[in-house]
Formats: C-alpha cells, sequence, structure tokens
C-alpha cells in the first residue's frame, strides 16, 4: 500500500532519539526516513500487515538498548491479537494465565502477574482488586500502537517489573499527521454459549487528524463488546492429610492400601462439587488525546482513558461435603497415600444457586508537557491521575454476590470414585434406598450474600531530562536524569450477611420448595471434553432452581435472623451491622540517572548504558477490624463467628529504601550480528493486600479451619540481582534468530507463616465436655459419631437453643486459631533460563514462521513428598513454547499459532486445604488459535478469526495429578466481520 507522507517536526525525530523505546515512533520508523527526503510530500512505502508488525518489531528490538521485545500493530486498529495478554503470549519467554477462556495475565520468564510491571504510556497503572496486578483482558486492543517489553533493568523506568516491564504505547495524532480512521463490525459465536445469545456483537473504531498545519491534533478510539459463554467445572476445594493414627480402625476388607512413596499419611478429599456458569460480559474501552505543538521544540499532550468491563454470572452446582476427613467407612490409596476412594457418612448432598455482577471501573488522566530547550536540553513533565475500582454487587436487586443451597443430610453415605477417567465420580446412598434424590425430599440449608467492593488509586508526577554531550569530545553520548512521586492508595471493605434462613437441613423445610420449582436434567453434554465427564458421569443428574424464587421463598418462611445479624453492613436488607474495612498506602519517592556512551573498539561499534534509580518508600496502614465474641455451631457442618458491633481502629506503618543500578553493554559483531550484556537490580513490591495491618478471623470457622491472618506493613520488596546475556543475528528484512541467557537471584522471598494461637474468651464447643459426652454416648449406642450424630444430640439433649444454635460455655476448651501472616525469607531465590526464537519469511512467496521456546529451572522446587518442612517454592516456573505459521500475499491473510505451557506450581495453599503444605498446580495447556483476512480492496477488510479452536480444557491438581483441584471446559469460538480503514 502506498501512502503520502509529510514532513515531520524535529520535534518528533530528538523525541524518538531521547526517549529511546518508550515512544511509539519506531513503529512508524519509515516516517523518520522521509526527514532525509527535501521538503514537501514525499512517497514512501509503507509495509502493513504481518509482515509489517514484524519488521516493526524487529527493528525495534533491534535498537534498544538491553533485552527488548515487542509487538506492533498490524495497521491503524489492528493488533495482531484482539487480546492485549494473548498478543503479549507470542514473546519469548511470556505465558499468559487465563480468565473466562481469555487471556488475562502475563508470566515471564516464570514471575507471574504480580512480579510484572504494567504501564501504560510509560506510566504506571493501578492493580484490578486489592492486588498490584493488571488484567489485560479489560482493555481492548484498539487503539494500541505497541507493546513494548522490557526484560532487563532500566534505570528511567519505573520500579516494580521484577519480572518485566510491559509498557502499553497508543496512538498520537500528531506521531501520524493527517486524517487516518478504521472503524470495524464483529460478531462473536461462542460454542460454548447456552442461556445467552448466540451471536453477540464487537464494535471498535479509532480515529485521529492533525490541524492548523499539523499544530493541533486529535484522536479518539472506542470499542465495546458483549460476549455470551458458559463455563463447565468440577472442583474439590481442598484436601486433608491424615497421619496413620488419624486414620479410621476399619476392616481389613474395607481398605485397600497401595503406598509405596508416602507411608505414613494420607490424603482425603474434603468435597467434591460441579457447576455450570452461564456469563455474560460487556467491555467497553475508549481514549481521547489532545496534542498541540505550538512551537517545533514543545509539544503538551492530554488524554483520557477509561475502561469498563462488567461480568454478570448465574451459577448452578451440585455436589458433596465430606467435611474433614472423619466418618470413613472404606478406602483405596495409591502409591502416594491419596485416596482414590473413599466411602464416607454424614454430612450433606447438596445443589446451589449463585449470582454475581462485578463491574471493574478504570480510568486514567494525564497531561504531558515535552520541551527540546536547546539542541542540548530536553525535558519532559509527565502527571497522571489513575483509579481502577472493583463493585462485586453491581447487581441492583442484591447489592450483593449471592448464594443459596438447598439439599438434604438425608443419606447413608457418599463415595467418591477417581480410580478412572479424567473427573472424579460421587455416588450418594440416599435413604430413600435409591442414589436419586427427589425433589420432595430437598429443604433448605442457607442462603449468604457477600458484598467486598475495593479501589486502588495512583497519582504519579515525573520530571525526566536529557543532556546530550555536544561540549567535551568524549564518549558521552547523553545524560538521562529524573525524580518521580508515586502515590497508591488502596481502599477496601468486606461485608457478609451471616447464614440466612437456617442454616441445617430439615425435612419439615420441604414443603416450602414445592416440588415444581425443581427441573431435572441429566449431564449428557456436560464435560463432554473429559474422559470421564457427558453421560458417563455419577451423579448422572442434578436438579436446578430459580435463584430469585428461592430466595424469597426462603426469607419469607425461614428465620432470618439465625446469625450473623451484626457482622455485615449494607443499605441493602440483607446486611447490617459493620464491615471490616482496609486502606494502605504508598508513598514513593524516585530519583535516576542513566548514561549512555558510544564509541568503536577494534573495528566493533559497541553502546554502553550505566545508571542508578534511588527510592524511599513509606507504607501507612489503618485497618479497622472485627473483634471476636464467641464462635457457635448452627448446624452439623456449619460454624460462625460472631464480633464485637463496633470496629477496632489501628494503624500501622512501614517504610524502606533502595538503590537499583544497572549496566548495559551492546556490541554489533557484525553487520547483522548483535551481542548483548546486561546487569541490575530490579525489584517487585510486595503484594498490596498483604501490606495491611489488623488481625482477621474467618466468619466461617469449621472443624479443621479455624483461621485468622494478619497482614505486615513492613515487608521489604523482593529484590533481584539479573544477569542476561544474548546474541541476536539479524539475516534478513523480516528475519533473525535469537538466542539468550538469562539468571534472576532473588531475596526477600515472602513466606506465610503460620501458629497455633488462644485468645481469652473464644471457646471451642469442638472436644469440650459436652462434644465428648455425645461421642461416648454415641458410641455406646452403636451409632457412628459424626457430626449430624453429634450435633442431633445436642438439639435432643438442650444443648442448643430454639434456633439450633450451640453457644460455647466457660468449661469449653480455647480455640486454636491458626494465624497465618507473611514475613520476608533471608535465602535467595534463583530462577535461570534459555530463550531461543526463530523468525523468518520465505522471500515474496507470501508465506513465513515464527517460533519461540523458554526453558527455566529454579533452585527451590516444590518437593511434594515433604510432609513436614515448611516450602517456599517458586511459583510459576514452567516451560513454554510458540509457534506461528502465515500466509500474505494479494489480499490473502492466513495465520495459524499455537501457544504451549507445561505444568507449572500455581502457588501454595488451597481453598479448604489443610495447613501441611498443601499445593495448587496446573497442568499443561496447547491453545491453537487462527485467523483468515482478506482485502476486499484497499479500504475493506473481510475477517474470520477462531480462538481456541482445538478445544483445549483447564485442570488442576494438588501434591500430586491423582488430588484432583478442578477441571474447566470453555470450547472454542469465532469471530467474523469487516473493518473499514481510510
Amino acid at each position: 500500500m502506498k501512502n503520502t507522507t509529510f514532513k515531520k517536526t524535529q520535534l518528533a525525530t530528538s523525541m524518538a532519539l531521547l526517549m529511546g523505546s518508550s515512544l511509539a515512533l519506531p513503529t512508524y520508523a519509515q516516517e523518520a526516513d522521509a526527514e532525509l527526503q527535501p521538503e514537501g510530500e514525499v512517497e514512501v512505502i509503507q509495509v502493513s500487515g504481518i509482515r509489517g508488525s514484524m519488521i516493526r518489531s524487529m527493528d525495534l528490538k533491534r535498537s534498544s538498548s538491553g533485552v527488548v521485545d515487542a509487538i506492533s500493530a498490524e495497521e491503524l486498529g489492528k493488533f495482531p491479537d484482539t487480546n492485549l495478554a494473548e498478543a503479549l503470549q507470542r514473546i519469548t519467554g511470556v505465558t499468559i494465565s487465563r480468565s473466562n477462556g481469555e487471556g488475562s495475565q502475563i508470566t515471564v520468564r516464570g514471575f507471574g502477574p504480580e512480579f510484572n510491571l504494567v504501564t501504560l504510556n510509560g506510566r504506571q497503572m493501578p492493580g484490578t482488586g486489592f492486588t498490584r496486578s493488571f488484567n489485560l483482558e479489560n482493555l481492548s486492543s484498539e487503539g494500541v500502537n505497541t507493546l513494548e517489553l522490557h526484560k532487563t533493568a532500566r534505570a528511567e523506568n519505573p520500579s516494580g517489573g521484577l519480572g518485566a516491564t510491559v509498557n502499553i504505547i497508543t496512538m498520537k495524532p500528531l506521531a501520524r499527521p493527517g486524517q487516518q480512521a478504521s472503524f470495524s463490525a464483529k460478531g462473536i459465536y461462542d460454542t460454548s454459549n447456552v442461556e445467552g445469545d448466540d451471536v453477540t456483537p464487537e464494535i471498535a473504531g479509532v480515529y485521529s487528524n492533525t490541524f492548523a498545519d499539523d499544530r493541533f491534533g486529535f484522536g479518539v478510539s472506542f470499542s465495546h463488546q458483549e460476549r455470551d459463554f458458559q463455563q463447565q467445572s468440577a472442583n474439590i476445594q481442598g484436601w486433608v492429610l491424615q497421619e496413620n493414627a488419624e486414620l479410621p480402625d476399619l476392616d481389613a476388607a474395607n481398605v485397600i492400601d497401595n503406598r509405596t512413596n508416602i507411608t505414613d499419611a494420607a490424603f482425603f478429599p474434603k468435597d467434591m462439587n460441579y457447576s455450570i456458569n452461564d456469563v455474560q460480559r460487556e467491555r467497553s474501552n475508549g481514549q481521547v488525546t489532545f496534542q498541540f505543538r505550538p512551537v517545533d521544540n514543545f509539544t503538551a499532550t492530554l488524554d483520557y482513558t477509561a475502561t469498563r468491563a462488567i461480568t454478570g454470572t448465574n451459577t448452578v452446582g451440585w455436589g458433596i461435603w465430606n467435611n474433614f476427613g472423619s466418618n470413613i467407612n472404606a478406602y483405596e490409596l495409591d502409591e502416594n497415600g491419596t485416596a482414590v476412594y473413599a466411602d464416607i457418612s454424614g454430612d450433606d448432598a447438596s445443589f446451589t444457586a449463585s449470582r454475581n455482577t462485578t463491574r471493574v471501573d478504570a480510568r486514567s488522566l494525564g497531561v504531558n508537557l515535552d520541551w527540546e530547550l536547546n539542541d542540548d536540553w530536553h525535558f519532559t513533565l509527565d502527571y497522571h491521575d489513575s483509579y481502577n475500582e472493583t463493585d462485586n454487587g453491581y447487581d441492583e436487586g442484591l447489592g450483593s454476590s449471592g448464594q443459596i443451597i438447598l439439599g438434604s443430610d438425608q443419606l447413608s453415605s457418599k463415595v467418591y470414585d477417581f480410580r478412572e477417567g479424567e473427573i472424579p465420580q460421587v455416588y450418594v446412598n440416599w435413604n430413600n434406598g435409591t442414589n436419586e434424590i427427589l425433589p420432595s425430599e430437598i429443604d433448605s440449608n442457607f442462603s449468604q450474600f457477600i458484598y467486598s467492593p475495593g479501589r486502588s488509586d495512583i497519582e504519579q508526577l515525573q520530571l525526566d531530562g536529557t543532556w546530550f554531550n555536544s561540549a567535551f569530545d568524549i564518549p558521552l553520548v547523553k545524560v538521562d536524569f529524573g525524580v518521580a512521586r508515586t502515590e497508591q492508595a488502596l481502599t477496601g471493605f468486606t461485608a457478609w450477611s451471616g447464614l440466612r434462613g437456617g442454616p441445617g437441613f430439615n425435612p419439615s423445610f420441604t414443603e416450602i420448595f414445592p416440588d415444581s420449582m425443581f427441573v431435572r436434567h441429566d449431564t449428557d453434554g456436560f464435560l463432554d471434553a473429559f474422559d470421564g465427564g457427558g453421560a458417563d458421569m455419577n451423579p448422572g443428574y442434578y436438579y436446578t432452581f430459580d435463584f430469585d424464587e428461592a430466595i424469597a421463598r426462603q426469607l419469607a418462611y425461614l428465620t432470618a435472623d439465625v446469625v450473623g445479624e451484626s457482622n455485615v453492613y449494607s443499605t441493602d436488607p440483607y446486611f447490617s451491622g459493620d464491615p471490616s474495612v482496609s486502606n494502605v498506602e504508598e508513598v514513593t519517592n524516585a530519583v535516576y540517572v542513566q548514561t549512555e556512551w558510544d564509541f568503536d573498539y577494534k573495528g566493533y561499534y559497541i553502546q554502553v548504558n550505566a545508571g542508578v534509580r534511588y527510592e524511599e518508600t513509606e507504607v501507612p496502614s489503618a485497618a479497622e477490624v472485627r473483634v471476636p465474641t464467641q464462635v457457635n455451631w448452627v448446624s452439623a457442618s456449619e460454624w460462625v463467628t460472631d464480633f464485637e458491633d463496633d470496629l477496632q481502629l489501628l494503624d500501622f506503618t512501614g517504610e524502606y529504601s533502595i538503590a537499583l543500578p544497572m549496566f548495559d553493554v551492546k556490541v554489533d559483531l557484525t553487520d547483522d550480528i548483535v551481542a548483548r550484556f546486561s546487569w541490575g537490580k530490579s525489584i517487585t513490591r510486595a503484594p498490596i493486600g498483604l501490606l495491611q495491618g489488623g488481625l482477621s478471623f474467618s466468619g466461617s470457622p469449621k472443624i479443621g479451619a479455624r483461621t485468622a491472618s494478619a497482614g505486615n506493613t513492613s515487608l521489604l520488596p523482593y529484590l533481584s540481582d539479573n544477569l542476561d546475556l544474548s546474541f541476536e543475528w539479524y539475516y534478513d528484512e523480516a528475519s533473525y534468530a535469537s538466542l539468550g541467557l538469562f539468571r534472576k537471584s532473588v531475596k526477600n522471598y515472602i513466606s506465610y507463616t503460620s501458629v497455633q494461637e488462644t485468645y481469652e474468651g473464644l471457646h471451642d464447643i469442638y472436644q469440650g465436655p459436652r462434644w465428648n459426652e455425645a461421642v461416648s454416648a454415641l458410641e455406646a449406642d452403636g451409632v457412628q459419631a459424626t457430626d449430624s450424630a453429634i450435633y442431633d444430640y445436642f438439639v435432643q439433649n438442650g444443648y442448643a437453643d430454639e434456633n439450633g444454635v450451640v453457644s460455647p460455655t466457660s468449661d469449653d476448651p480455647l480455640i486454636e486459631w491458626r494465624v497465618t501472616q507473611p514475613r520476608n525469607l533471608s535465602d535467595k531465590r534463583t530462577v535461570e533460563g534459555l530463550e531461543i526464537a526463530v523468525q523468518h519469511t520465505f522471500g515474496d512467496t507470501g508465506f513465513g514462521v515464527g517460533a519461540n521456546a523458554t526453558i527455566v529451572d529454579g533452585d527451590v522446587n516444590y518437593d511434594p513428598y515433604d510432609l513436614t518442612a515448611e516450602q517456599n517454592p517458586i511459583v510459576g516456573i514452567s516451560d513454554s513454547a510458540n509457534f506461528q505459521v502465515f500466509y500474505e500475499k494479494n489480499g490473502l491473510s492466513v495465520k495459524v499459532t499455537y501457544a504451549w505451557r507445561d505444568q507449572y506450581l500455581v502457588g501454595m495453599g488451597q481453598a479448604q486445604g489443610s495447613e501441611d503444605n498443601p499445593a495448587t498446580q496446573f497442568d499443561t495447556y496447547g491453545q491453537v488459535d487462527a485467523s483468515v483476512n482478506y482485502d476486499v480492496n484497499e479500504n475493506l477488510t473481510v475477517f474470520l478469526e477462531g480462538v481456541n479452536i482445538n478445544d483445549e480444557t483447564e485442570r488442576g491438581f494438588g501434591r500430586f495429578e491423582e488430588q484432583f483441584l478442578f477441571a474447566r471446559q470453555y470450547g472454542p469460538r469465532y469471530t467474523f466481520g469487516a473493518r473499514y480503514t481510510f
């Protein structure tokens, strides 16, 4: 395609030289070439499409200092992937985590989302929720010009990206003078959708123009996407470790023990549940940019970015609750001590309905003043005020996230079976003599409502300067320097309704819920991408019911104020009382200096960059915490903490200072081969949610899960010493090969120390005198002492009030709470790896390929066979690879990509896992995407895109693969549409 390009001002060229890769100018390298042309209009050849994007990204990589990778827009309004995270995974060393089947957050060289900093035009962005992690799926790709990934330290970059710093560069109107516009309309067909629309829309547009001899510039981009889909899943909340002495003494005929690797303990699942999540998602993005260049050496930019993502989920679920490994009648253990079969008495089986609507709003207002004082001095002043606000109670009817549980405890036992297939099976032996409950036998357990909004604010002021050396005859090219102040604040609170309309199953409640309210379904089509799913599942049926009707009936006919009334706050009728409130602030003052030296040595061109960044950070935190008064036993499987009406206000403060030096060397070994060496220090600050002060007690402290957590404002940042060595061979216009070695040695890793604590006045009914009395009486009568049987004994003997609530007495022992608090470790952890990348185009045939692989390892790995030592392994480490093949010629563009990631450790801990070092691991994942574009003419393009066309699924497990945690199925989705550019 041929475009008419006008002469650029000296300022634009100077800005590119001064700011290096932090500006989008390399994407428009052809415009810089026009500076060499005479005054007036010149005609240049602009390479667009996949090949053009590859060329621009390769040129930016080659010209940058340190190790930098980039992805460039193929043309105005068209990024290689519609999702920014999906685009970043094409870069060597980058893998992604997915949310609802879409790329969400990135892991770089084995370091997860919390270790990577995301900036927008060089500005630090607030994370989503009470985290530092930025969810890239909420930001559309329209209006994005370039994604830069800085893998090595730079003194000029904001700190926080220990793994990498991602800079999202948006379109600037003065960078492309004249009128530019692109509009697209798409239809999204998600094969998983059941309840929503089969085809949902997406519209997007980009427009920019310059006026008054290119002195004024205006740009706007927008997008709106709707997506309806279904997620199907099977889940276990956690696994319980039982030492041999805790295992039941059963008849040998009821035990199959295959243990060889682990012989002194066994593991049992706490529950098994299945769910269907019908999701409706809307995402709207917009950005407006104004630029003013009154003179050639000064540019003022004002920009405003706004995003909104609304996700509504209706969930139906079914499953069993096994409590904490008690009441076992029979079991089979594999070689690692994992129960692959267990027959368990007591507790219940249930059917649930949940509703949640979450809105995430992000806003960023920025001002940038760029002044080239003269040939030697250049200054930039940048300010922005940004926030990210999450509201999980966006549903106007609920004002919260709601759940209702119906079911029954009228069963003799439940069977968990994972001896075959990829999904555990469940059998329930109901007292009606069958393995299927009838609608007339379903009664109420409880409903609950949670409201926990949060907001993250960042206000940042940066003054940057550059001095070009024209005065001294030394190889010093320039000195960059600057100061910055960043103020970050996070605020959140949690309100809980308590357990409403119960809790506890009661057969007399069945009349409240008529049989007609329940709809029976079979499991045909459910999780059918897994071996053992679909029609082969057990249970092979489930019931659904209307959420609104069930809530209304429960609150109208059952006691609505049994427990928990003083625990929560909201103007909504579901809540009363005060919430738990958390506030954390973080103020960082920084100063940096960075130098560039260029010289020839024995015929080799060498560029050296050296600098240091110094920062001081203060972390004040105010917490309004709930003070517990007692723990009540409210049903066989439910325990609830009561709290004082008034909150306790606590203040905490932490502070630290740090110096971050860096040193880069780039050598042109030949005209085509570049060698790089980088050394530097980088940091990632502690997860901001861990910095909040105060002590928080569980509101639902079941037996084995009496937990409390405390923050630590004095946590130091993760500090890494980084080494990089790489070689790059640029052997053709759009072709290169690279080999890189890296090593990161990180200290101040955060560990979670748990201690058992008791608090005066908090007594435990469990194993108190009345509990032991019940156990003895039941066993004397030949009755198994299950939780249900013990609770019934309490009720029958007058130990419960008229609502079935058992309160502790002073004769009961004090509760032992497992209190967890984060702390820094003194030892170092090392991650090292190898990155290989090849990009090749086959002359003028139109064919091209790209492939990369990352092999990474750490010196502290998770040992599933160690049952006693405190383990703090490096999480997120895994090998990964990406492959791309494309054809682009005569207006036809076809691309197929494959992204693969090996098994990796997500983290230590499970939702309801026991305290003895449980882990969550993610299984190997590989996804195939494809796209076809056809240019009808110079302006109109039609396209078809497919995501996850191989129908890949997600699976997670605990210590071993047999300790199943989750399986998720989404299905492929396809997008078709057209794009018009002029």
